[in-house]
């Protein structure tokens, strides 16, 4: 009984950080949308094929403040914008990032939601940041875990000094390490940090794992991106009271979504944020 009783509080604990959006209001006025700054997240998925040059094009051309991708290093060391760390979802090729030089990457096509083969590629950075060009802001999340795509985060910092891009570019990542390296190696840059739950009355969140946290250790985060689900009114109230601005991830639905009051919305529809 007593090892059932453990087990059913453990769980309810675990399920705490998801309980406050049960309770929460929901949607959102204009004037609040206004205030709110709204990012194209993969480019604003719902307007194209995720993380490709037109989908981040119709993104910025939604009235997007920013737009979002992701990247990973090839096996020649390029810097790929893909979400996943194979190419298998979203091109008609297989196998890992990683494993592939540019050349063979170039020579895949990106795939539509039903499988068809379309004239897309997987953009590379470069190819990104010169489609931007300061027309928005451009939040880079970063995928390493663990030993993959080491030297990535000194790759992407020579890349967005190569396009004068660092007055718009902005770096995200769930790894500590990928946030701390990049803060080493330019104190400028502007980072913010990727967390899915804050356990209530510990010091620790979910990311990639359990992880340390507090507001003194992430003193250089501008901005916590939380997954809106397990949001909280008393992390966003700590996050404002230490400087710190908030964005909640992925919201859909204007009318739906939970109305907490961030400084922020990702969300693949842009569109429907900016009208």
């Amino acid at each position: 009984m007593i090892l059932v009783l453990a087990f059913v509080l453990s769980v309810a604990y675990l399920l705490s950080p998801f309980l406050p959006s049960l309770f929460v209001g929901k949607g959102y006025d204009e004037a609040t949308i206004k205030k709110m700054h709204i990012v194209g997240h993969r480019g604003g998925a719902s307007l194209g094929l995720e993380n490709t040059l037109s989908c981040i094009e119709r993104g910025i051309e939604a009235g997007a403040d920013a737009i979002e991708v992701d990247i990973h290093l090839t096996k020649d060391g390029q810097l790929l914008v893909c979400h996943d760390q194979t190419v298998d979802r979203t091109t008609n090729g297989k196998g890992k990032i990683c494993d592939l030089t540019l050349a063979e990457i170039q020579q895949l096509k990106v795939v539509d939601t039903d499988g068809r083969q379309t004239e897309e590629h997987l953009p590379t950075l470069d190819e990104v940041l010169t489609l931007v060009d300061g027309r928005c802001q451009l939040l880079v999340e970063i995928k390493r875990t663990g030993t993959l795509y080491q030297g990535i985060e000194q790759k992407t910092i020579d890349e967005i000094r190569r396009h004068d891009a660092e007055a718009w570019t902005v770096m995200q990542s769930f790894n500590d390490s990928v946030l701390e390296n990049l803060h080493a190696l330019d104190p400028k840059v502007r980072l913010e940090k990727l967390i899915v739950a804050k356990f209530t009355g510990l010091p620790v969140i979910l990311d990639v794992g359990l992880t340390r946290f507090s507001f003194e250790k992430y003193c250089y985060v501008a901005s916590f991106n939380v997954f809106s689900r397990a949001l909280s009114q008393s992390f966003i109230d700590a996050a404002h009271a230490h400087g710190k601005e908030v964005k909640a991830w992925t919201l859909e639905d204007v009318a739906s979504a939970p109305s907490w009051p961030v400084d922020g919305i990702i969300t693949n529809r842009p569109d429907d944020w900016k009208k």
